[in-house]
């Protein structure tokens, strides 16, 4: 399958690159092509027709405003993607400098020369008529003046010069995607922090219960111990659970700061540790369906990437075998030329003009030309094994994630039914300590196991949605998405 390439994308990213790729000019970028020796499966093992090029509007998937206009101040503020806009507008203006080679030079000159010249030993005159010679030079000056249009044009016979022309086009839409691919990785690491942001919100917040909690105990457990003249270990060890979830409360607020730093880092802002998370996890779209094409991974940006510079490397040797040919170029000039100065524009009676032709043929090189060949051919392999090697890596990414999504959803359902059961056993637990008939180690067993719980609760619940990111990451967007990439580059 070929990766379609979309030009809406470019315009987004540089004008300058827009240019090269949507000109009416003769040389254009190489076709896209699949060369995949990689067996790929008609759909994921795991688990309609792929997107043409990379979806811009995966994150919207989670419904969270916030993340939106943090993604959206990643993306302002990056230095990073600052320089891969530069990098494309670098490339473009060398596609649009080689396509310089293929239009006519024409150039427009004002000469201006006085010479003196001196004759020594010349005979002048001389008594009786005889010619004697003088040791007195002899002097002549002259002037000349010009102007001119100077006409140059190597005639682009065999498409050498398109074919360059067009592998530097294709690194201009390599750099493209390597924007892309930059912009979705940002969106992606924003996700992340900012899900792990509000996990260590709520891993506080239940740190805050804990602590409460195993106080509610600590009052149990005295108020029992007064009435019966129980042991006062069992005071003791109640005791020292609050210590500890008082110990866990101020890791946990630790943990909230660095998670928040870490985001404004990310955002370009001085990490004052202010930014405020949401109080809760984003819900998960519903899951990827089954039979999921693997098209699909045709829209990732770096495996597009990969493959434009291979097609440039493949131009670049149809470059170097040309440059084996003949070429033929053209010059011409038109002007005038005169002794004075004020008759510089006189063209009908100072009028010059030459036309030329030349045709150059280079015999012997030293095997400059041939090792050049060789050189690019090599270019060529390694770009077939760099452009194999990240398909086969994105497939692997694929699998990995849908098999998380599987395992992440089975423990988040093991964990939902544990603190149930938990919950459940820790109220019993008091009551019938209350009661007489229980004892202290089952109530605080139950409930460092119930709040052990809701802890692996909240990070297997971020666990999923990071790898719900991973997931598209991997894809190249939503899974459920089929709009048209121009639509999701517009929005």
């Amino acid at each position: 399958m070929g990766i379609p390439f979309n030009t809406r994308s470019f315009r987004r990213v540089s004008s300058a690159a827009c240019t090269v790729v949507l000109s009416g000019c003769a040389a254009s970028a190489p076709p896209f092509a699949n060369p995949l020796s990689v067996k790929s499966p008609g759909e994921y093992v795991t688990v309609g027709t792929a997107l043409g090029g990379p979806d811009r509007d995966w994150t919207k998937s989670f419904k969270d405003k916030k993340l939106e206009k943090l993604i959206a101040e990643v993306h302002e503020n990056n230095f990073d993607l600052q320089a891969a806009v530069a990098r494309v507008d670098q490339a473009a203006a060398a596609a649009k400098f080689e396509r310089g080679d293929r239009i006519p030079t024409l150039e427009t000159n004002f000469n201006g020369n006085r010479q003196q010249q001196a004759f020594i030993g010349f005979p002048f005159g001389g008594e009786g008529g005889m010619a004697q010679a003088t040791d007195t030079p002899s002097k002549s000056r002259f002037n000349q003046f010009g102007v001119s249009l100077d006409l140059s044009w190597e005639l682009d016979l065999w498409g050498r010069v398109r074919a360059g022309e067009s592998a530097l086009i294709a690194q201009t839409q390599a750099a493209g995607f390597d924007y892309e691919s930059l912009r979705i990785s940002l969106a992606g690491q924003t996700a992340k922090a900012w899900f792990a942001l509000i996990e260590a919100n709520q891993q506080l917040a239940l740190a805050e219960e804990s602590v409460e909690s195993f106080e509610d105990s600590k009052e149990i457990i005295r108020d029992q111990f007064k009435l019966a003249d129980q042991s006062g270990a069992q005071v003791r060890l109640s005791m020292a659970d609050v210590e500890n979830a008082r110990a866990t409360l101020a890791q946990r607020e630790e943990e909230l700061k660095a998670a928040t730093r870490q985001l404004e880092l990310l955002l370009g802002r001085y990490p004052s540790g202010e930014l405020k998370a949401a109080k809760s996890l984003p819900s998960l779209a519903k899951p990827p369906p089954t039979g999921l094409p693997s098209e699909l991974l045709y829209r990732r940006a770096d495996l597009a990437a990969a493959e434009r510079r291979l097609a440039s490397s493949n131009r670049e040797i149809k470059e170097a075998k040309l440059a084996l040919l003949p070429s033929f170029s053209l010059t011409g000039s038109a002007g005038t030329a005169t002794e004075d100065i004020s008759n510089v524009l006189q063209i009908p009676d100072f009028g010059i003009w030459s036309i030329a032709g030349r045709a150059t043929q280079t015999l012997l090189a030293s095997g400059k030309t041939l090792a050049e060949i060789s050189r690019r051919k090599a270019v060529v392999a390694e770009s077939l094994a760099d452009y194999q090697s990240t398909a086969l890596a994105a497939f692997s990414e694929v699998e990995n994630a849908l098999t998380a999504e599987q395992t992440l959803r089975a423990r988040e359902a093991a964990l939902d039914k544990a603190d149930e059961l938990l919950e459940e056993a820790y109220d019993r637990a008091k009551q019938e300590y209350r009661d007489g008939v229980g004892d202290v180690l089952t109530i605080l067993t139950a409930q460092r196991q119930l709040l052990t719980t809701r802890s692996q609760l909240l990070t297997v619940r971020r666990a999923r949605l990071d790898n719900r990111v991973n997931l598209y990451l991997a894809l190249g967007g939503d899974f459920d998405s089929r709009r048209n990439v121009d639509k999701a580059i517009s929005s």
